[in-house]
This record gives structure tokens, C-alpha cells and sequence, in this order.
């Protein structure tokens, strides 16, 4: 009989953020995210109103082994990003 081997989840996010338009160089703050499959350890950090660079901190660490896909600014003070995990 032959072995059957399991398929690796891919996890995602995506996350919208923006920054105070009346504070030029202002932090960049989460809006809205998605989870598609699982973000543990770092499903906290993803609230909206959150840090965006302390979500990546978490996110893009090593042993989490989350990597930017995509990552465009939507407007001078609006983007979007896309991480993916493969486990």
C-alpha cells in the first residue's frame, strides 16, 4: 500500500493600512487584516488601529516564517499587503 503524505497549509494575511494625513511621516496604522488558515503567534498584533511595523515584527520573524508577496501603496498615504507562510 502506498503512503499517503499530507499537503502543506499555505497561510495568509492581508492587511490594509494608513497613515494621519495631517502628520506627514506619521506611523503606519492597520486598518482591516484577513487571515486566511492561521497567524498564531501573532494574531494580536493585527488588530486594526495596531502598529503596522510591530506587525511585521512578528510576522516576518524567522521562526514565524511569514514573507512579504505583495506590497503596494494605494494612495500617498494608503497601502496594502499580502504575506504568505508555507508550513
Amino acid at each position: 500500500m502506498a503512503r499517503v503524505k499530507a499537503v502543506r497549509n499555505t497561510d495568509f494575511v492581508l492587511i490594509t493600512w494608513v497613515r494621519n494625513p495631517l502628520r506627514p511621516g506619521s506611523a503606519r496604522r492597520i486598518t482591516a487584516s484577513r487571515v486566511i488558515g492561521n497567524a498564531s503567534p501573532c494574531t494580536f498584533t493585527l488588530a486594526p488601529g495596531r502598529l503596522l511595523n510591530n506587525a511585521f515584527a512578528c510576522l516576518l520573524d524567522a521562526d514565524i516564517g511569514f514573507k512579504v508577496v505583495y506590497q503596494k501603496n494605494t494612495s500617498s498615504i494608503s497601502g496594502v499587503v499580502l504575506l504568505r507562510r508555507n508550513r
